[in-house]
C-alpha cells in the first residue's frame, strides 16, 4: 500500500492505478463502518484508494476539532489489512494552501437538521469532499448510511456539479447492542454507552410501527421523542421524518423517507437514522 502526504504524491500513485477506482474518504479513526466501505469498494474496482483527514472547515466554533481521536498508524494498518491500494493523507495545508478562499455552497438541503445545528458544516464537508473528488478523480465513492444527511449532500453535489462518480451508500454497522459505530462513541463513559442505546432503540420501535401500518409521520416522531425523554442522560438535539431525496418534513409517509435523529449524551453528540421504504 502506497501512502501520499501531498498532492504530488498523490497524483504520482494516483496515476498508476488500474481503473476502476473505488475512493473511501474518511477522517480517520477507523472503526469496522470504514472498513465495510472499503471492502465494498475492494469488491467492485481494481484500485482503492482511502483518504484521512480531519476537515476543520466542517467543525463548528465549539466543537470538537482538536480534541477529535486520531491514531494514523493504527489506521494505516487497518486499511492495508483490508486491500487498500493507497492512502492520501494530506496536512491541512496540502488541501486548504494559503490563500484559499473558494467554498462551496450547498442550498437549503445542507441548512436543515445537522445544518441548523451546526451551520457551516456541510460547507465544509461539500468544500473537502469537491477537493478531493478533483485529486482523485475516481470512478465511484463511498459513503456510509450513518451519515444519511451527507449522503444526500453529496449525491446532489455531484448532480449540480457533474462530477462523473457515482455514490454508494453503504448501510450502517452497528454493535451487537444496537448501538451505530462512531469515531465519537469513544468520548462516552460506561454509563453513556449504555445510554447510547437509546438512539438505536427509538428508531426499531418506529420500524415496528410502520412495518404494522402506521404512516403518521407525528406519531412517528412522538415515538422518537417518548423513547429519547425516557432515557434520562439523553437529551434530543432534533428528530425528523422526511423524503428521502430532498429532506423535506413530511406529514404522511407516503414516499421513501429517512428518520434521523440527534441525540446528545452527556458532552457527546451522537446521529443515527433509519430508512423507511
Amino acid at each position: 500500500m502506497n501512502v501520499a502526504t501531498t498532492v504530488a504524491e498523490l497524483r504520482r500513485f494516483r496515476g498508476v492505478l488500474p481503473e476502476p477506482i473505488g475512493f473511501v474518504p474518511t477522517m480517520g479513526y477507523l472503526h469496522d463502518g470504514h472498513l465495510a466501505l472499503a471492502r465494498l469498494a475492494r469488491v467492485a474496482n481494481r484500485s482503492v484508494v482511502g483518504s484521512i483527514f480531519v476537515n476543520p472547515l466542517q467543525f463548528g466554533p465549539r466543537e470538537d476539532f482538536a480534541a477529535y481521536p486520531r491514531d494514523p498508524e493504527r489506521d494505516l494498518r487497518l486499511l492495508e489489512e483490508t486491500g487498500v491500494d493507497l492512502v492520501f493523507v494530506p496536512d491541512g495545508a496540502a488541501i486548504y494552501p494559503a490563500g484559499f478562499s473558494s467554498t462551496v455552497a450547498v442550498g437549503p438541503i445542507g441548512e436543515r437538521l445537522e445544518g441548523a445545528s451546526r451551520p457551516g458544516h456541510f460547507g465544509g464537508v461539500a468544500t473537502v469532499v469537491a477537493i478531493l473528488f478533483n485529486l482523485v478523480q475516481p470512478t465511484r465513492a463511498y459513503f456510509g448510511q450513518k451519515d444519511a444527511q451527507q449522503c444526500v449532500v453529496v449525491k446532489k453535489l455531484v448532480r449540480d456539479l457533474a462530477f462523473p462518480i457515482e455514490i454508494v451508500v453503504g448501510p450502517t454497522v452497528r454493535e451487537p447492542d444496537g448501538v451505530a459505530l462512531s469515531s465519537r462513541n469513544v468520548y462516552l463513559s460506561s454509563t453513556e454507552r449504555i445510554a447510547a442505546r437509546a438512539l438505536s432503540a427509538s428508531l426499531r420501535k418506529v420500524r415496528q410501527s410502520y412495518d404494522g401500518g402506521e404512516r403518521d409521520a407525528v406519531v412517528l416522531r412522538g415515538i422518537v421523542r417518548a423513547m429519547i425523554g425516557a432515557e434520562s442522560l439523553a437529551e434530543l438535539d432534533y428528530v425528523s421524518v422526511a423524503d428521502a431525496v430532498t429532506l423535506d418534513e413530511l406529514t404522511s409517509v407516503d414516499r421513501p423517507a429517512v428518520v434521523s435523529l440527534a441525540v446528545r449524551i452527556g458532552r457527546t453528540r451522537l446521529i443515527d437514522n433509519e430508512n423507511l421504504l
